[in-house]
């Protein structure tokens, strides 16, 4: 009796195992090693079975035996290729066999909306600047889904970001960039007013960049098989290998569980070879993301051309997860690449594991700007109608400090920027990386300010706290610095534009289109993450005050940001 007692135990161990592997998600059979430690590797072992202390040649010697005790329920009769089991509810049977539930394994990196600052303690507020979109297009996505995005995927400086506001051009020339300012009432709070800061580079037409080293670096790991991974991936890639001209080359790096070069570099215009390269693409296997960018460096370096554009472009839902995998060592290694004049670019795709931590981040390791590709269209505006912008950078290491008079300015905050943020002396400090920007883009940042002596103020005034109201320079509201390099350069030459209190404007009709739609966008990000500083400002009164400005839509994206409002507040 003792001896069937065991043989049961064994077989019912067996039965568990079998079960549990009706439950494994399709298409990952390596979830069953996962999920049942120790279990990997033992179809031909004559050791224990996992966890159990028997032996392979133990439980085949006792199954080949018959079962003396008669007493036992028909059902529970060991047969050669039988499975004992417990009966069980049918619902118990039903979760066993229901399909794994998908895990959303997205990563975002955390942080907390800049607070309230006193000018009298900390009159600077200092910020690289950021010309990143992949927020916005992320949140479009989520919110076409039907889920109201997560808190930490809105960087509300991306979302006003994404849009254009017409700021004056500068002529080409020495200086890359034109900049504009304008102070107005904050829709959300009738006692406060906002600072405007516009930052409009350069453009250059297609037709005079210069030419380009560009290397594809593609993941082509199992997590990439969906719709909206590697075939829209291929097709937004497309789009871009036929904006390339014959002095331009481009490559095609993979990387999965191994890495390897499927084109080298191409001339432009072999539209034909370049395109057949991408189409052959399938996704299989895990992903050793750290191999494929140091190949990917290795190629650029390998066609580097002088004064021309030499940017690795990666392509990717950010999941690596074989190889570098240490995220400050993925940073330092584009760092290095960086200071040898190859830039990264990064362009995000998928859900459900999509990494927007890392993306983001290795864009800005790697003077380049991020991206996130969720519909062709997207594609499309950002590598082909943002062509120049994406590639071509005009100016870089850009810096912004903003000093505040406190005779005139009692609290400021600036809205976004969080991840941005720059200790006061990195702003003189050379040696300190900062953003980029490209040919044609626009930087908007907006501060929410007190006057000084005004209903606005929400700080209160601290015991051993003396204020200092001393009248110099009073007519002025603050000074907006700004440090760049160029392309090339090592050291950085200041710009200055003073802020005067006698520009303020005092309805909020009066303020320019690009001011209050801007405002519209920054009270949305600002409501998505919590509304902290917003009040009773919502989803109705972005909607009101984006339709009042929303102008010339050439292209749609003033429209489509009004009806993801829609969809945002009926979430």
């Amino acid at each position: 009796m003792r001896r069937l007692n065991y043989k049961i135990v064994i077989y019912s161990m067996v039965a568990s195992i079998i079960l549990s592997g009706c439950s494994l998600e399709e298409g990952n059979p390596e979830s069953l090693s996962t999920q049942l430690p120790g279990l990997e590797n033992h179809e031909e072992q004559d050791g224990p079975l996992p966890g159990s202390g028997v032996r392979l040649d133990e439980l085949a010697k006792l199954e080949s035996e018959d079962l003396a005790d008669a007493s036992l329920p028909v059902a529970q009769k060991l047969e050669r290729g039988h499975v004992a089991y417990q009966a069980m509810p049918a619902t118990g049977l039903a979760q066993l066999r229901a399909p794994a539930e998908r895990l959303n394994r997205e990563n975002y990196a955390h942080f907390t909306d800049n607070p309230l600052q006193r000018v009298t303690e900390d009159p600077f507020s200092t910020f690289s600047i950021d010309v990143d979109t992949g927020a916005y297009s992320n949140m479009r996505r989520m919110l076409n889904a039907g889920s109201r995005p997560v808190k930490d995927a809105i960087r509300t400086e991306e979302l006003i970001n994404y849009f254009s506001y017409d700021y004056p051009r500068p002529k080409q020339g020495s200086t890359p960039f034109s900049i504009i300012t304008e102070v107005g009432p904050s829709p959300w709070n009738t006692d406060t007013r906002l600072l405007h800061i516009g930052i409009q580079g350069y453009d250059v037409p297609r037709t005079q960049l210069p030419a380009s080293n560009l290397v594809f670096l593609i993941v082509v790991s199992g997590s990439m098989q969906s719709p909206d991974k590697l075939e829209l991936l291929k097709s937004a890639l497309r789009l871009l290998v036929r904006e390339l001209k014959a002095d331009d080359r481009g490559s095609l790096v993979v990387y999965a569980g191994a890495s390897g070069v499927v084109l080298e570099p191409t001339a432009g215009d072999k539209t034909a070879t370049i395109t057949a390269a991408l189409d052959a693409l399938t996704a299989a296997g895990s992903t050793n993301g750290g191999a494929g960018i140091k190949m990917a460096y290795a190629l650029a370096q390998q066609a580097y051309i002088k004064d021309g554009i030499n940017r690795v472009i990666l392509a990717t839902d950010g999941d690596f997860n074989v190889g570098t995998v240490d995220f400050e060592m993925l940073k330092q290694l584009v760092e290095e690449r960086r200071e040898q004049g190859i830039g990264l670019t990064t362009l995000g795709f998928g859900t459900g594991n999509y990494n927007d931590h890392l993306m983001e981040q290795l864009a800005d390791a790697g003077n380049g700007n991020y991206a996130y590709i969720d519909t062709l269209s997207e594609a499309r505006k950002a590598l082909v109608d943002e062509m120049s912008s994406t590639l071509m950078t005009i100016a870089k290491d850009v810096k912004i400090q903003v000093e505040f008079n406190p005779a005139t300015v009692a609290e400021y905050r600036l809205i976004g920027y969080e991840n941005r943020a720059l200790a006061r002396e990195d702003f003189s400090n050379d040696r300190v990386d900062a953003g980029e920007i490209g040919a044609g883009h626009s930087v908007t940042a907006i501060y929410e300010i007190a006057l000084t002596g005004s209903a606005g103020q929400r700080l209160d005034d601290g015991r051993y706290q003396q204020a200092h109201t001393s009248k110099t320079r009073s007519g002025e509201l603050g000074v907006v610095k700004l440090r760049y390099k160029q392309p090339g350069g090592d050291r950085s030459t200041l710009t200055e534009q003073v802020v005067r209190k006698a520009d303020i404007v005092q309805a909020l009709d009066e303020t320019s289109e690009a001011y209050r739609f801007a405002a519209a966008v920054a009270g949305l990000g600002q409501v998505l993450r919590g509304g902290k500083y917003t009040g009773d400002f919502g989803y109705t009164e972005v909607l009101a005050l984006a339709r009042g400005a929303r102008g010339d839509d050439p292209f749609g994206y003033r429209g489509e940001f009004l009806q993801l409002t829609n969809l945002a507040a009926s979430l």
